[in-house]
């Protein structure tokens, strides 16, 4: 099993971790029981590393986490647990971003409650304040982990500009960034910038919202869960459509391989760096065991040379963000 290091300084976890927006229904219906046997899924399996986030489902994902941990004594040492805060809502409602030490160690704190854990392996500023210099922000972060509240800190969808800046104040263990066959962007720096300051690229939606497997979300599932998915411009048509058909050549090169194509994908993303997590999220224990197969796959040069082929730079139809989900990301290229 690949295991790789989380940054310069830290600790080796597992290379595949689960992306727990899945536990708070985004991509549709689930259930706590499911979430749980996940979890149980992943310990046999040796994936070690859990991402969630505060806001994910108004902390649903966070207290299915907990109450895991809880029913099954002597499994927080067998998990590398992640979280994120910083999204939240002005006096009008409206949402907003508050990276405030104040406001993040509250939401920390709430966190850890949710989880009933003393502290977090890694503490992630959700979305940056644009107005807040992010020197400042570091320095907060570092601070939380000198309380001992996270042994790590990161940053989820910044800038190469951004992440060097940060690094300036205190080391940046993770960066949380869209990252797969079918988002490329972060090749043109963040990838390398986190190379180059020891920084881990934890790759979230590795699998393309479901694009890159063998079971897209159909058009009727997209309308049912609605939502982001359904305002995402990919699964819109008639981008849904194209990428459906854009897609089909790594269905059949996977199955050509005896591979499923989640697994490829995965195993794709895992190939392009030794700093490089991906936590793709799953309501399937099915599809998670598929997820596992990509963490086993290694892939020669040419199986990601005839990838590349297939998928080449470019090949998805539609932006990755709407307006409205661009508000916040940091868009660098």
């Amino acid at each position: 099993m690949k295991q790789r290091q989380l940054g310069k300084h830290g600790p080796q976890i597992s290379a595949l971790g689960i992306g727990a927006m899945s536990f708070a229904e985004f991509y549709g219906p689930t259930t706590e029981a499911n979430s749980y046997a996940i979890l149980a899924a992943a310990i046999d399996a040796g994936v070690s590393h859990i991402d969630t986030s505060n806001v994910y489902g108004m902390g649903r994902s966070e207290r299915a986490i907990g109450q895991f941990l809880k029913d099954n004594p002597g499994t927080r040492e067998q998990f590398h647990i992640a979280t994120k805060a910083s999204i939240t809502v002005d006096e009008q409602g409206n949402r907003c971003f508050d990276n405030s030490l104040a406001h993040l160690e509250n939401e920390l704190d709430k966190s850890l409650q949710k989880m009933g854990v003393d502290c977090v392996d890694l503490f992630y500023i959700h979305r940056r304040q644009a107005d807040l210099p992010i020197e400042e922000v570091a320095g907060s972060l570092s601070i939380l982990r000198d309380k001992g509240k996270t042994k790590a800190v990161g940053f989820s969808e910044i800038a190469p500009s951004s992440l060097r800046r940060a690094t300036s104040e205190c080391h940046i263990d993770a960066v949380q960034s869209e990252y797969s066959l079918g988002v490329r962007s972060p090749e043109l720096g963040l990838l390398q910038a986190c190379a180059e300051l020891g920084t881990a690229l934890v790759a979230f939606s590795p699998v393309g919202r479901s694009l890159l497997t063998d079971h897209p979300l159909s058009m009727a599932a997209v309308q049912e869960v609605g939502g982001f998915i359904a305002g995402n411009p990919r699964f819109q048509e008639p981008n849904y459509s194209a990428n459906i058909a854009a897609t089909a050549p790594l269905r059949a090169y996977a199955q050509k391989l005896g591979v499923s194509a989640a697994a490829l994908a995965i195993g794709w993303v895992l190939a392009q760096g030794e700093h490089v997590i991906a936590i793709p999220g799953t309501r399937s224990t099915a599809h998670f065991a598929e997820l596992v197969e990509g963490w086993q796959l290694q892939l020669t040069d040419e199986q990601l040379a005839h990838i590349e082929q297939i998928m080449p730079v470019g090949w998805a139809h539609g932006d990755r963000y709407n307006s409205a989900q661009w508000v916040g990301p940091e868009r660098y290229c």
